[in-house]
């Protein structure tokens, strides 16, 4: 017997594929600024950065 599901779900799926790719974004850019010798807290503002672009970027790409 299939149980029906109250609640809504919290994001859609388009919206959870847009946000991982921001992640994911990000922490490339973080990683590839630090390995290429810049500080923590610079790599943290290269991944803020890069997550705001690729968040922007995917959302407008994916539809």
């Amino acid at each position: 017997m299939p149980q029906s599901n109250p609640q809504p779900p919290l994001l859609s799926q388009r919206a959870a594929v847009i946000l991982l790719l921001g992640v994911l974004t990000a922490t490339a850019a973080a990683v590839l600024t630090v390995w290429a010798g810049g500080t923590l807290a610079a790599g943290l503002l290269a991944g803020g950065a890069a997550f705001a672009g690729g968040v922007l970027f995917f959302n407008a790409t994916i539809s």
